[in-house]
């Protein structure tokens, strides 16, 4: 990270401690080098680049820091704004940066060049700008650029003098090289002068959805209200818009090099295994209306394709009591993770969705102040699947960031945030993901974490620690099953689109008022609403009928 040349009379200098972001993230171990595209794929991946048809754009990881401050933000630690420096020849500034104090820099900004070749310019120079704020010390200046008709603003100015930016500044881009975009991280804000800082992504994300996430933020104040319509994001218009994905190979050395070590809870009963693991143990396949149960072939083959989850088929664990509980308990041995790769953010990176099978989920337990409150049966249900998803930029195939899905949604954390095993150990950049004690949410650090009302200590508890690791990189362990931009054949039992477990009902009252009969009538009552939030009494359904499947990951 480069200083300022300006005078930052927020930030305090000198011998006061550096603040997370002053400091670049700097990965455990050197970003690996990728292998050769293969004959049949496009070649695009991790090249530096990429055209989204007629506006080559790159990603730019440095950056000369405009104005600071330890004021507000995320932590109150306050909130560092960049610009990009230095910037390709022949290519143009589209907006500027900003983060939160309290994680290490960590920015990507796109910088572009209009390579079309035909009439009318891809880019332009805004025709003006609009102030709007000034910092209270003076050092920091926010702006809007005004695009001229036919063209849309990308990003927001930042300048440490009160002059206007000159023209030359940034560039506007053609309307139709552009996408609707929404805010999507709070940097800063201010109740005083109504002054806020957003980060911003393309509102519309999905394997076919076009928007390409720039990196810009949007500046607003009281004096100069403004939302996320006021800016845009770019947009792929590229006929191959997923020129610059990985090819299967690519693909498998990014899992090489990012798949997670998953750490069950010391206590957990109940632990993945592979799905041919699950059929080969007696897993049964039922039909409504039918009294004859179906043993699972090993590899699913002969389970129902297609159809959606119309609750006329289902699987549960075998009848024999014994093996119904040897199959309960899963075989850590035996488990794999199955991979999804997909396009996400017009095809500028490669998410790869790892997804974990377990037989059975476990009963939940609640927290109620300093009491630990088992809830019966209920969460309990046969076939649990849970996932992480690895964002990786296409641009040169550094982990951006990783998904944890918790329940029915879950959180992004930035790669800067992961925490990863020794990279001295051989493990290099594989971050670290715990499943939490019975239910398998997925969590980016041990401990517990509460669903429900935290300031009264009511909730659905998630414990985490580090128990069993699941190695998803070791050897035979990890599956590619769906790339559907390189025609990968995708597993029979990929396609059944049913409930891995039979439909479970809870009487959530009744068992709450059995288990927890000693608590006040107030209390049980606010514990049952996030456990009927929370806990879902249906059998999943699998990955592909996920809403995440075709689309981005939805957040808590």
């Amino acid at each position: 990270m480069r200083r300022s040349r300006s005078c930052l009379s927020c930030l305090p200098m000198g011998t006061a401690a550096l603040r997370p972001v002053q400091r670049e993230f700097v990965p455990p171990a050197a970003l690996p080098s990728w292998p050769a595209a293969s004959a049949v794929s496009d070649g695009g991946f991790a090249k530096g680049s990429i055209d989204l048809g007629g506006l080559e754009v790159r990603q730019i990881t440095t950056f000369d820091k405009v104005w600071s401050t330890t004021q507000g933000g995320q932590d109150g630690a306050g909130a560092t704004f960049f610009k990009p420096s230095p910037v390709p020849a022949g290519f143009s500034v589209l907006g500027h940066y900003a983060q939160p104090n309290n994680r290490p820099l960590f920015g990507h900004l796109l910088v572009a060049r209009d390579t079309s070749g035909g009439t009318g310019a891809v880019l332009a120079a805004p025709v003006d700008y609009t102030h709007v704020w000034s910092s209270p010390d003076g050092a920091g200046h926010f702006w809007l650029p005004t695009a001229p008709e036919g063209y849309k603003a990308v990003g927001a100015v930042v300048t440490a003098t009160s002059d206007k930016p000159s023209p030359d500044e940034v560039r506007c881009v053609r309307a139709d090289f552009t996408d609707a975009c929404e805010t999507e991280e709070w940097v800063l804000s201010s109740d005083k002068d109504g002054f806020s800082a957003a980060t911003l992504r393309p509102s519309v994300r999905g394997i076919d959805a076009r928007g390409v996430h720039a990196g810009t933020f949007l500046a607003q104040s009281s004096a100069t209200p403004a939302n996320a319509s006021a800016l845009a994001c770019l947009k792929n218009n590229s006929g191959s818009y997923t020129s610059s994905m990985p090819d299967l190979a690519q693909v498998n050395s990014i899992l090489a090099a990012y798949a997670p070590h998953v750490y069950l809870h010391p206590n957990e009963a109940y632990l993945p295994s592979s799905t041919t693991w699950f059929f080969e143990n007696g897993a049964l396949l039922y039909q409504k209306g039918s009294q004859t149960t179906t043993p699972v072939a090993a590899d699913g083959s002969n389970l129902p394709q297609g159809g959606g989850n119309d609750g006329g088929y289902w699987l549960d664990l075998p009848t024999d009591n014994n093996q119904r509980e040897k199959v309960k308990t899963g075989d850590l041995a035996s488990a794999k993770v199955y991979v999804q790769a997909k396009p996400m953010l017009g095809g500028t990176v490669t998410d790869l969705a790892v997804w974990i099978f377990c037989p059975f989920n476990g009963a939940a337990r609640a927290k109620v102040g300093f009491l630990t409150i088992p809830l019966g049966e209920i969460g309990e249900h046969v076939g649990d699947w849970e996932h992480v998803t690895l964002r990786v930029s296409n641009f040169s195939g550094e982990l951006l960031r990783m998904y944890f899905s918790q329940h029915s949604a879950g959180t992004w954390v930035e790669a800067s945030q992961l925490e990863y095993l020794d990279a001295g150990d051989g493990r290099g950049n594989r971050p670290v993901a715990y499943a939490s004690l019975h239910g398998h949410a997925m969590y980016p650090k041990a401990g517990l974490v509460l669903q429900g009302d935290s300031k009264l200590g009511i909730g659905i508890r998630n414990d985490a620690a580090r128990g069993s690791r699941l190695d998803t990189g070791a050897a035979g362990r990890c599956e590619v099953v769906s790339a559907e931009y390189l025609g990968v054949k995708e597993p029979a039992w990929l396609g059944f689109e049913r409930e891995w477990g039979p439909r479970e009902e809870y009487d959530i009252g009744r068992v709450i008022n059995r288990v927890a009969r000693i608590l006040p009538r107030s209390t049980r009552e606010r514990l049952a609403k996030p456990v009927e939030k929370v806990l879902v009494g249906d059998g999943p359904t699998g990955p592909k009928m996920h809403g995440n499947w075709r689309n981005d990951e939805r957040e808590a």
